[in-house]
């Protein structure tokens, strides 16, 4: 079961607002944690350039997290690790009243960065001969794409994952402005519906195209819509026979031993520590306390910390959780011409790249919001280094693209440091 009105998507109306870092201390700048990686032998030479290149790194993600801050953003959690070394840094405060430093390794809902995982667990399938990438819907879920023009034998698994089924967003059709509001986030905040429930809202309008099966798989019209990992989650049940949050347990979260990463379920609650998650309603000056929120399962239902998902990206680009060809096979893109935070991003199966970090490689990432948060994470093409953060404010006024430009700031710099 998953939640009906809090859930915010990744893009679409509150778009602008979703790109995020980590987290804050005080009312002011809290001093970051420095977090070196495992001493070995090395010339005092080395060793000076070691801790040169680890205070460097400390001292931009601090200046970083604090720009974020002061963008707008109650709280900043942010992480960067390699096989080496990592560091943290927070800057702002975990709840307006108390006034409380962010806690390290808070807990906070990642949103749509919980496509990867799904991801992960659809093309290791596929890599066990279960399924292919050109399987149809109506083949492995029969009967429910169907209705309004929708038609699942048009749409294959790879459309799912690369988001170009057509298929209607859910959140944007179940929704209206009008819930999009203190009273309507109080009212619907402990309101769960199924994975089927939300298919079927989708379907009760009218595909917005599509898919022309002629057409090369990189050449395909592309659209951000959850109902394709709702889709997702639901085929990953009918071929394993278990539930979609074990799948991801099994496969990813054990065997990474990601033990801050966790499926809430239809709890509207997140573990401590944690800080309070604030959402700046469209025409609303005030921040509301959203903090308790239902929300998502395959499209968006993770809770994790900076730490756990940086682990996770580093595995996924270093290899350590698909085979040689379904990596390949998700580092196969199509132009997303309309994803707002960032230019010249093109999507994968499950994760995306966009233009960037060291030596004009560019970034693998995703990105996701939830009510009162926003994720932003990178990693490069290796798996070699990852950047992760938490915002724990969700902003809809001017100062939105303030804060994504200031999140994907630090993404790219500590990249590339």
């Amino acid at each position: 079961m998953t939640a009906r009105g809090p859930v915010v998507s990744r893009r679409g109306g509150l778009a602008a607002a979703a790109a995020a870092v980590l987290t804050g201390a005080g009312a002011g700048t809290a001093a970051a944690r420095p977090l070196h990686g495992a001493p070995g032998r090395a010339s005092g030479h080395a060793k000076a350039g070691r801790e040169a290149r680890q205070k460097a790194l400390q001292e931009g993600l601090q200046a970083d997290a604090d720009a974020i801050r002061a963008a707008g953003t109650t709280g900043v959690l942010a992480e960067v690790q390699d096989g080496r070394s990592r560091a943290a840094a927070r800057s702002g405060t975990a709840d307006l009243t108390s006034r409380a430093p962010v806690p390290w390794d808070a807990y906070y809902r990642i949103g749509s960065d919980t496509k990867p995982f799904t991801a992960t667990v659809v093309l290791q399938l596929v890599g066990e001969g279960r399924i292919a990438l050109d399987d149809t819907v109506e083949r492995l879920l029969p009967g429910l794409v169907t209705g309004n023009g929708n038609d699942g034998r048009r749409i294959t698994l790879a459309d799912l994952l690369r988001q170009t089924s057509g298929l209607n967003d859910y959140v944007a059709v179940a929704g209206g402005a009008d819930d999009f509001t203190p009273e309507g986030y109080r009212k619907g905040r402990f309101r769960v519906t199924s994975p089927r429930e939300q298919v079927r809202d989708a379907l009760g309008e009218p595909p917005l195209w599509l898919p022309d099966p002629a057409a090369p798989p990189g050449k395909r019209r592309w659209g951000y819509s959850n109902t394709n990992y709702v889709l997702l989650g639901l085929v990953v049940e009918q071929v394993t026979g278990h539930p979609w949050a074990q799948e991801i347990h099994e496969r990813v979260v054990a065997p990474l031993r990601l033990t801050r990463t966790l499926v809430p379920g239809t709890s509207a609650y997140v573990p401590q520590p944690t800080a309070a998650a604030y959402t700046q309603f469209p025409g609303r000056a005030g921040l509301t306390d959203t903090s308790l929120a239902t929300g998502g399962g395959a499209d968006g239902g993770l809770i994790s910390t900076p730490h756990d998902l940086a682990v996770f990206l580093r595995a996924l680009l270093g290899g350590q959780l698909l085979r040689p060809d379904q990596l390949a096979a998700m580092k196969e893109t199509v132009p997303a011409d309309d994803w707002i935070e960032a230019d010249g991003v093109r999507y994968g199966l499950g994760i995306a790249w966009r233009p960037g970090g060291r030596g004009g490689e560019g970034v693998w990432f995703h990105g996701g919001t939830h009510l009162g948060t926003v994720s932003e994470s990178g990693v490069t093409a290796d798996g070699r280094r990852a950047a992760t953060a938490a915002l724990f404010t969700l902003r809809t006024d001017d100062t939105a693209d303030a804060q994504a430009r200031a999140a994907l700031r630090l993404v790219d710099r500590a990249l590339a440091r």
